[in-house]
């Protein structure tokens, strides 16, 4: 295949096949937010229904997200990865199935997320490992950028086809969408062709899971990144989506303008993976986080309740560096950790993430209800964040930290 440099990762087999399968499953899971909305809310009417079934989909994550990195070092990260698709195949499609015969109560709702969260735990610490085997190391952070625009563009198209079936033909067939995805997923991961799996642990999983537990501290640069990752999940990410909507209500006229903010914002997740594919900084860590501080001018501008076109452009750079860092810690991670303790790694990272989002959005809310209001919320998280990206980016540890020269692999198997 002719492809430009920047895409130079679909030259390759594996990665092709592999890149396929995500970005279906990525559009798929970027429609169900909507759907399964919508599902709950012709079921029950219930707001608080709503948030049950999220919070089924999100429990087992944090629950079993650790277990599943261990996992995924035991066992061949493909064979983990097919189980788990196939298992949101058939939560997703009985879902479906359930809600289009008209038979779906809350109760199916919740254990078929429940169900579904668990098998993701299984599949997010695999996949980061799985990169490494399907593309060649020169091409890493071309493969991570790409899947990266694969999540980013999911997350702006998903929602909108989404919309579409659930208007035309309702939420049931837009979660038969998704169950179609995940099939889609495992057939192409099935039709990888990797080596024959090493057996890479012989030790109990309790023993596997505290390595990867010294693993994670012992590297302090890891550590620290994830510090100022979980500050800016509270101070910034979480007054954004949760205090921009109501002061796009209350002053810059409504739904309309909030829908401009954040379609920006996607715009610029979008954007910060073609950057990623052309952009490898000597210290990625280094120029990943302190590009952080970008998301304050958007938290600024809705404080002072600037013209919603002006806030919607600050929201660009915010989108686009927040893919950037994703691309390039990844990248990090596989070039840094060994393959054999990657996914365990990778959990501890996941699970940082996932435990302290919702701790951001329920402090942003109860701060803004009941001491700073709306913009003194914006300000503190604006000024919190600022001095945490000072911080971490003067930190040796971040500073000094950098890429490993790329061996290509011809090189690797000339020199063997």
């Amino acid at each position: 295949m002719r492809l430009p440099g920047r895409l130079g990762a679909l030259r390759e087999r594996n990665f092709r096949l592999f890149f396929i399968g995500q970005a279906t499953s990525q559009l798929g899971t970027g429609m169900v937010g909507v759907a399964l909305s919508f599902a709950v809310l012709d079921l029950t009417g219930s707001v608080a229904d709503l948030g049950l079934v999220l919070a089924a989909q999100t429990v087992p994550l944090v629950v079993f997200l650790l277990l599943g990195g261990t996992v995924a070092d035991r066992l061949p990260r493909r064979a983990v990865m097919l189980v788990s698709d196939s298992a949101r195949a058939v939560t997703q499609g009985t879902l479906a199935a359930l809600l289009i015969t008209g038979h779906a109560e809350l109760w199916h709702l919740l254990a078929l997320q429940f169900l579904g969260g668990t098998a993701t735990a299984f599949f997010l610490p695999s996949v980061t490992g799985l990169t490494t085997q399907v593309v060649s190391v020169e091409r890493l952070q071309e493969a991570n950028a790409l899947r990266s625009l694969a999540s980013s563009g999911g997350s702006i198209a998903g929602p909108a086809v989404a919309g579409v079936l659930v208007a035309t033909v309702g939420p049931g067939w837009a979660l038969a969408a998704d169950a179609g995805s995940f099939a889609v997923s495992a057939f192409f991961l099935g039709r990888l062709r990797l080596p024959p799996h090493d057996l890479i642990s012989q030790t109990t999983m309790l023993r596997d899971l505290l390595e990867g537990w010294q693993e994670f501290r012992s590297r302090i640069w890891l550590v620290l990144a994830n510090v100022h990752a979980a500050i800016a999940n509270v101070t910034m990410l979480a007054p954004f989506y949760v205090i921009g909507p109501a002061v796009a209500k209350r002053s810059l006229g409504g739904a309309g303008a909030w829908a401009l903010i954040v379609s920006c914002f996607g715009i610029g997740l979008v954007a910060g993976g073609f950057i990623s594919l052309t952009l490898r900084p000597r210290r990625p860590m280094l120029v990943g986080l302190a590009a952080t501080i970008s998301n304050v001018p958007a938290l600024v501008l809705l404080a002072v309740r600037a013209p919603a076109i002006v806030i919607a452009l600050s929201a660009v750079p915010a989108g686009a560096t927040l893919t950037f860092l994703n691309t390039v810690w990844e990248t990090t991670l596989q070039q840094q950790v060994p393959g054999r303790l990657l996914s365990r790694i990778v959990a501890y990272d996941w699970l940082a993430a996932l435990v302290f989002q919702p701790i951001g959005y329920a402090a942003a809310g109860l701060v803004a209800a009941h001491l700073l209001g709306l913009s003194g919320t914006l300000w503190l998280g604006a000024a919190i964040g600022s001095v945490s990206t000072v911080f971490i980016v003067s930190l040796p540890s971040i500073r000094t930290l950098e890429a490993k020269p790329v061996v290509s692999t011809a090189d690797q198997e000339a020199r063997a």
